[in-house]
């Protein structure tokens, strides 16, 4: 049986931002790169839902204003861990509360936004990064 899907994985990312910094997170799955939190759409969720559900269970947060930033696609990316087609829509958010990573996160760090540019970023948060920037 193959272990890739017959079509595209929709997934969901933001970035969020509190006190005028933004998060980023470093994971695995991202090869050690800093990204956003995000994962998967589940069968039957809306996508916003999706959303909240994984910032709640990546990073303990509470997401509050969001609005559609983006769509990006990643066929195949070499950054990450293992070869898949993926559809990111991405967001942008305030968040409240403290950062409580589960085990995905390997670090995070509450930035100021141009400072997340001299991060090793993955290609799509690079990208969110700098439309953030673009309408700052």
């Amino acid at each position: 049986m193959e272990d890739r899907p017959q079509y595209p994985i929709p997934t969901v990312g933001a970035l969020v931002e509190q006190e005028g910094r933004v998060l980023l997170v470093r994971t695995a799955k991202w090869r050690g790169l800093w990204g956003v939190p995000g994962g998967k759409v589940v069968w039957g969720e809306a996508l916003e839902e999706a959303l909240r559900r994984e910032f709640w269970e990546e990073v303990g947060l509470v997401l509050k204003g969001v609005r559609f930033a983006l769509v990006q696609e990643a066929i195949f990316s070499q950054e990450f861990h293992r070869p898949t087609h993926m559809l990111l829509f991405n967001y942008f958010a305030r968040a409240e509360g403290e950062v409580r990573p589960n085990e995905e996160i390997l670090e995070w760090a509450w930035v100021h936004p141009r400072e997340g540019l001299s991060y090793p970023l993955n290609t799509f948060t690079r990208r969110l990064l700098e439309l953030y920037l673009e309408a700052a």
